[in-house]
């Protein structure tokens, strides 16, 4: 198994327990963690902090792969996500994740995806 198959793998776990100590635990004690803000997370403390942030958003959801690999270091995956927000709107939007691996750690974590899906639509009242 690779360090990918075991990311995604701890991925899904924390989605269904809300609890991202598996998760985290993947990541080297120097690791780096991005999205699409412009905050940048280090260490494990900021691995703890950007998982559980990241599972604050939903009252539930599910990362479903469609494709992935790993090779010389770096690991693609591609998904899908759906569930619900914490305010209970439905969710559902794809995106890109990429790690960097190194002696069977995550040594910096990437994800790009449609954050237009977070955007709830203006309605005016008539």
């Amino acid at each position: 198994m690779t360090t990918t198959q075991d990311f995604m793998q701890a991925l899904q776990q924390a989605e269904s327990t809300g609890d991202p100590s598996a998760l985290v635990a993947l990541h080297a004690p120097d690791v780096t963690l991005r999205n699409l803000t412009e905050k940048t997370w280090e260490g494990q403390e900021g691995a703890q902090e950007f998982w559980a942030t990241y599972l604050g958003n939903f009252a539930q959801i599910r990362s479903e792969f469609t494709r992935s690999q790993e090779e010389a270091g770096l690991g693609v995956m591609e998904w899908t996500a759906s569930g619900e927000l914490s305010d209970g709107q439905p969710i559902s939007y794809r995106g890109v994740s990429l790690i960097e691996v190194a002696g069977g750690q995550v040594k910096a974590f990437r994800t790009y995806y449609d954050s237009a899906a977070f955007v709830q639509p203006v309605t005016t009242e008539s």
